[in-house]
């Protein structure tokens, strides 16, 4: 009978264990990226930057016991990214889960306001990724500020007066396809052509065809990923000549590297890379040690969205307050003004953020900022 006592006891001890943050070796959030499939790419780009604001925490002593970050694959894939999330909030019980695209983040959102975990965005731009629920944050500017940041400059600077778009049939696309529709007439711009592909899609010679026809002066890109590069790649070789234009997706290396890619112009957040303030230096030269290489936006959202969390911890430990989801939510709408690499971040109330924006252009190898 003491026997059956024990075991019992044992038992309860560790449902109880399980069910409870284990705060007692040290503290920890989830990063739900992708790590496998077509975007791998921008997967490690988002742990790179998120692993070295762990690295800076624990450096710092930031908080009082050690920082680190429990990292699972999404696979680029909604299902399976509803599957680990669960994993992240039930079993690792995550107060906070770093997230990505706009998909994946549409799938998990519901699960983060039901649980009361925080999840944060650093890549994903739909729009709607503004109107998630109040457990979902944005530390990216929405592709909206972004196709209305670059529609004048265009006008003005390039001269722009017929523009297309090749749209992912998906929210991005959609979105993007909005933007164009609404705004490029208000710079004086026509939109002559808006030519859709289906996310599955790896053969674009068919949409050169369209967009040559229309004759545009500049063809709006709202694509993302290795498939984004592939298009590209595909519109120049079928003879499509004209400028291409985008947003943020552009700041990735493998676009970069791209001949096709050469002299593109796409908007994004503003990001002066030899800033003297302190958070941005740091950043930077610690990520060049780090990596052996430059850092992107994306390094630096993903840096930004553990940097803030951190923060919202330590000043609940100040306080005397418990440390989960509702509270880490709590406080990072309490403090709302960040310093944050690139400058200050302001959480505005429905999780979305106030940053300056920059017009940039491929260049052979690298970027440079026009505006």
């Amino acid at each position: 009978m003491s026997l059956r006592r024990g075991t019992a006891a044992a038992l309860a001890a560790a449902i109880v264990a399980l069910a409870a943050p284990a705060w007692a070796q040290g503290y920890h959030i989830g990063a739900l990226l992708p790590n496998s499939g077509p975007m791998t790419q921008f997967g490690q780009l988002f742990s790179n930057g998120a692993n070295l604001a762990a690295d800076h925490i624990n450096a710092d002593k930031l908080l009082t016991k050690p920082f680190t970050i429990n990292h699972e694959d999404s696979q680029g894939q909604p299902q399976a990214a509803v599957t680990a999330m669960n994993k992240l909030v039930r079993v690792n019980q995550e107060p906070m889960v770093l997230t990505a695209m706009s998909g994946i983040s549409k799938a998990i959102a519901p699960i983060g306001e039901r649980e009361k975990v925080v999840a944060i965005n650093g890549g994903g731009v739909a729009p709607d990724l503004a109107k998630l629920g109040p457990y979902f944050f944005n530390v990216i500017p929405l592709v909206n500020y972004e196709v209305r940041a670059l529609l004048p400059y265009l006008a003005k600077e390039k001269k722009v007066k017929r523009i297309a778009i090749v749209y992912v049939e998906d929210p991005l696309g959609e979105a993007c396809l909005n933007e164009l529709k609404e705004n490029a007439p208000k710079s004086g711009i026509e939109l002559v052509g808006a030519f859709s592909v289906p996310i599955t899609s790896r053969q674009f010679a068919p949409i050169a065809a369209k967009v040559r026809e229309v004759n545009p002066d500049a063809v709006y890109i709202a694509y993302f990923g290795q498939t984004m590069v592939q298009l590209i790649k595909q519109l120049r070789d079928a003879g499509v000549d004209k400028t291409f234009v985008s947003y943020s997706a552009f700041n990735d290396p493998d676009m970069m590297a791209l001949p096709a890619g050469e002299g593109s112009i796409y908007s994004s957040q503003k990001m002066d890379w030899g800033s003297a303030d302190p958070v941005t230096s740091r950043f930077v030269a610690d990520f060049k040690k780090k990596y052996g290489k430059d850092p992107t936006f994306f390094n630096a959202n993903y840096y930004n969205a553990v940097w803030v969390t951190a923060k919202a911890m330590a000043s609940l430990e100040k306080k005397g307050q418990p440390i989960n989801g509702e509270t880490i939510r709590n406080e990072l709408l309490a403090i709302k003004t960040f310093d944050a690499v690139g400058g200050k971040m302001e959480f505005q109330p429905y999780g979305t953020v106030i940053l300056p924006m920059q017009i940039n252009e491929l260049t052979k190898g690298g970027t440079k900022i026009l505006q």
